[in-house]
């Protein structure tokens, strides 16, 4: 899903993780667990009008604190970088729509899954009968620079990817006419075609979803007794359904 990174910043990252000694877990203090999110990925992350960080994986990680007995705190972190700020210690974990994938798993360690999604396709409306990405040939499509998405995009050849810092832009630049589509995780695809009112008219959701991706919160190599304490929330939570009730809240 969100944020497959690029073999430089992993590579950059096994090194910055191989560094940090084994002995910096020893006797850390896990009453309280800074979580690292990239808040630009509605409904999953995002910053409210409060300046508040809210969605689905905030309400999702203060349950399972809860039940694990830990104290959850948040730093809205840019997307690039936010690996080598876990390898250097900057932060607990990170908490901000992470597919696991073998090449992350090299790098670090990951809580159970705690849901799947998938990658879909968002066209203009102007776009008249497209059904797969492919229709797209000759045009460009954006994606979040990093993201599941923007590699998916690019195995498809004639499709001109596009990339942003943030998926937001790319909308913003659908709706201004600069791009023909935009790949995304499912529910942020929802969030802006189905949900921002400024976009409803304009945007559709076309075929299904192309990719199933599980999200994990990674945390430094070794980190075992952390990973074990995000797990024993993680299944309390699934055994009360309270991920599911969540998933009713924010991913319409």
């Amino acid at each position: 899903m969100k944020k497959l990174r690029t073999l430089t910043l992993l590579a950059a990252a096994s090194i910055l993780t191989f560094a940090v000694s084994s002995t910096a877990f020893a006797g850390k203090d896990l009453k309280s667990v800074t979580f690292a999110t990239d808040a630009t990925w509605p409904p999953m992350e995002m910053v409210d009008a409060n300046k508040n960080i809210v969605g689905f994986e905030i309400d999702l990680m203060n349950e399972i604190a809860k039940a694990a007995g830990f104290t959850p705190v948040y730093k809205n972190t840019a997307w690039d970088g936010i690996f080598a700020g876990l390898a250097t210690g900057r932060y607990d974990a990170v908490l901000s729509s992470v597919t696991i994938t073998d090449e992350r798993k090299k790098q670090f360690d990951f809580s159970d899954p705690y849901i799947s999604v998938g990658q879909i396709l968002v066209v203009s409306k102007k776009e008249g009968n497209v059904k797969v990405l492919a229709d797209l040939k000759g045009k460009k499509v954006g994606a979040q620079i990093g993201t599941t998405g923007a590699f998916e995009t690019k195995k498809v050849a004639g499709v001109e990817l596009k990339t942003y810092d943030e998926v937001g832009l790319a909308f913003e630049d659908m709706a201004a006419g600069r791009i023909s589509g935009v790949v995304c995780d499912e529910p942020t695809a929802a969030h802006y075609a189905l949900q921002r009112q400024e976009y409803k008219e304009k945007f559709k959701i076309v075929g299904k979803s192309f990719t199933s991706e599980a999200y994990g919160v990674a945390v430094q190599k070794g980190n075992k007794e952390l990973v074990a304490l995000l797990n024993k929330g993680i299944k309390a939570v699934k055994a009360k359904k309270i991920d599911e009730k969540l998933k009713k809240k924010w991913l319409r």
